[in-house]
């Protein structure tokens, strides 16, 4: 074993620790219970008071007080007609009614593929409720990897599929990672994206996706040394590859892998597919 292994897996523990705990956050991907697409002239939707719109650039919500929704900002009540405006990918907490407080379900504005859609973050959602953590492979040691990375003179970006497949998504390519697997003679190639503070995230297929984990997943680095060599390089470590949210509900927007984000390889590392849907 590694001298260094019971380290790594004290580290791993607590990644997990940090990882179960914000995925059981109030009104996060756990709590989601719809998505639908706003319609350019007032329509009731499905879970939510009120009647809803939206001209291309603006969403419009009209309500009375009875209907009991209010602003998640300022915990106003919504009697009339509020705007508000988004770019594409962005997201809004808007509004918010039910439950004892009138905070049991948050109601998100967002925009995707240039369409206002809404979701709905429901506290007594039982995937929320009902979770007591993702389930994970045991701690793999030798598959944390020592990977070089070599940048693009500038970053590409490359159309992408995402978990819906109505909207489309797009990766910026900054370079790849290369690197070496046990038991295979060839290296690996991953398209990554860059991070705040210049650290990578790897999105990617194997070939435990759809028997023991989700249809891909996602690793992220630290930001590349240099080393005696000259050469960019990251510890690239399996163990914490992680589920997009789309894995734990049908309402996500998750990025696919590019095309070439597959490992014929079985990373049994990381969490496996929660199956809570």
């Amino acid at each position: 074993m590694h001298p260094d292994s019971d380290a790594l897996l004290a580290r791993w523990q607590r990644f997990r620790n940090s990882r179960n705990t914000a995925l059981a956050s109030d009104y996060g991907w756990l709590t989601l219970t719809s998505f639908q697409w706003l319609e350019d002239k007032p329509a009731a939707v499905e879970l939510v008071p009120g009647r809803w719109s939206s001209d291309g650039t603006t969403a419009y919500l009209t309500a009375a007080a009875a209907d009991g929704l209010t602003l998640v900002e300022t915990g106003e009540p919504v009697d009339g007609t509020i705007i508000a405006a988004l770019s594409d990918e962005e997201s809004l907490l808007w509004v918010q009614y039910g439950g004892e407080d009138g905070r049991q379900v948050v109601v998100e504005l967002a925009m995707r593929a240039n369409r206002y859609a809404l979701r709905t973050r429901d506290s007594t959602s039982p995937v929320f409720t009902g979770f007591d953590g993702v389930p994970t492979f045991d701690y793999r040691p030798d598959l944390v990897v020592e990977a070089t990375f070599l940048p693009y003179p500038e970053p590409v970006d490359v159309p992408i599929g995402t978990a819906n497949p109505l909207v489309g998504g797009v990766h910026r390519s900054v370079g790849e990672l290369v690197f070496r697997l046990p038991g295979k003679d060839h290296e690996f190639h991953l398209q990554a994206e860059e991070e705040k503070l210049g650290a990578l995230t790897v999105t990617f297929h194997d070939e435990t996706n759809g028997e023991l984990t989700d249809e891909w997943r996602k690793v992220s680095t630290a930001r590349p040394r240099v080393d005696s060599l000259g050469n960019r390089t990251v510890s690239l470590d399996f163990n914490r590859a992680i589920n997009y949210p789309s894995a734990f509900t049908p309402y996500g927007t998750c990025p696919m892998p590019v095309k070439n984000n597959s490992l014929d390889y079985r990373i049994e590392a990381g969490e496996k597919e929660p199956g809570l849907f």
